[in-house]
């Protein structure tokens, strides 16, 4: 046994539908633009960028979401989640789904503000992204079970009101394009999580506020968004 010098942090993990077992979360890799915000539908593809958020970022969709400090602009992301159960490096596309342990619903919470900050300068996202708690997720499909996605709807709305809403066939980079890719820049491994881009209709939340959302065929949830910090 190793002689830590002190005891290592719990590993985070997420629920799998109809079991009580739970998937070890080991990186989130998540992806720039994977959908048209109003862009040509017939535009060139861009290979999307991506950013990091640490395992401690993910939690269980449910229940209260606490409001981040620092920010006066926090915004909702709904994204398919990619779990991948197979380590694996230059995965080629056709391999690719063998790769994929599983699916599930999740939000990419945003401190929208301090992310446009950081585009003006060109300075990393990631103290827009990578906050505690900024990936509630629901408990993950087996694709051993449910098989892979091609299609489904993809949504959100708060306080009844639907503000986004696509279809998985309407991204424009496949799952399997996304793992293949991502593994031609980093050896994925098992435990990785893939959070693939969200549709249109991202805006701001406001302490009190219930979100509905979910992937058709995949998972759904409800979270109630907490108050807002002291100054």
């Amino acid at each position: 046994m190793s002689n830590f010098v002190f005891e290592p942090t719990r590993i985070a993990s997420l629920p799998v539908s109809g079991s009580d077992a739970r998937f070890p979360v080991a990186r989130v890799f998540c992806l720039g633009r994977n959908y048209h915000w109003g862009d040509a539908q017939n535009a060139v593809r861009e290979v999307p960028a991506y950013f990091m958020k640490p395992a401690t970022s993910v939690i269980d969709a449910m229940g209260e979401l606490a409001f981040p400090t620092q920010t006066q602009q926090f915004c909702h992301e709904i994204e398919l989640v990619v779990a991948i159960g197979k380590d694996g490096f230059e995965i080629s596309e056709e391999q690719a789904l063998d790769h994929v342990w599983g699916y599930a619903a999740g939000l990419d919470l945003t401190r929208r503000d301090l992310q446009m900050a950081a585009k003006a300068v060109g300075n990393p996202w990631e103290p827009a992204k990578a906050f505690d708690g900024s990936a509630p997720i629901t408990p993950i499909l087996p694709a051993s079970r449910d098989g892979h996605p091609r299609q489904g709807a993809i949504w959100l709305s708060v306080n009844g009101v639907e503000r986004q809403r696509s279809d998985l066939e309407s991204q424009i980079w496949s799952v399997s394009e996304i793992v293949s890719q991502l593994s031609h820049s980093v050896s994925l491994r098992a435990g990785d999580l893939i959070m693939t881009g969200t549709p249109p209709g991202v805006a701001s939340l406001e302490a009190g506020d219930v979100i509905n959302g979910g992937i058709s065929g995949i998972g759904e949830f409800e979270v109630r968004i907490g108050s807002r910090p002291a100054d």
